[in-house]
């Protein structure tokens, strides 16, 4: 069955455009290495829950919206093997880093996911 890696992120408004130019270039490099599939979504129908939401996760501020992503792979395998070229390629380390990212990574909700449902 397929592998997944899931991200929940805030982004602050006014740095959308710059996250998703960042987004596309990673998201190639993904797909490169071997990654089925790569999908980053901006919030458009999401409210802020009395208990639990998307908003509420990332702790969103009223400046920022809620970006959800996810990374399809065939196999855990190949999501450990892929994302250690990932993260050694050269092209990843000039966009990644603290100084260099358009929102608040402490507040980035991210992990792997078996699949249990594939119709």
């Amino acid at each position: 069955m397929p592998y997944i890696d899931g991200f929940l992120i805030a982004v602050p408004k006014k740095n959308v455009d710059t996250y998703r130019k960042i987004s596309r270039k990673a998201g190639k490099i993904w797909r490169e290495f071997g990654a089925l599939d790569y999908r980053e979504a901006v919030a458009d129908d999401v409210e802020m829950g009395k208990v639990t939401s998307f908003p509420r996760a990332v702790k969103m501020k009223p400046d920022e919206t809620v970006i959800f992503a996810y990374i399809l792979y065939k196999s855990r395998k190949d999501r450990d093997r892929i994302n250690k070229k990932v993260m050694e390629d050269p092209r990843m380390a000039k966009m990644m880093g603290p100084d260099k990212m358009p929102f608040d990574g402490k507040r980035m909700i991210f992990g792997g996911f078996k699949t249990i449902v594939d119709v």
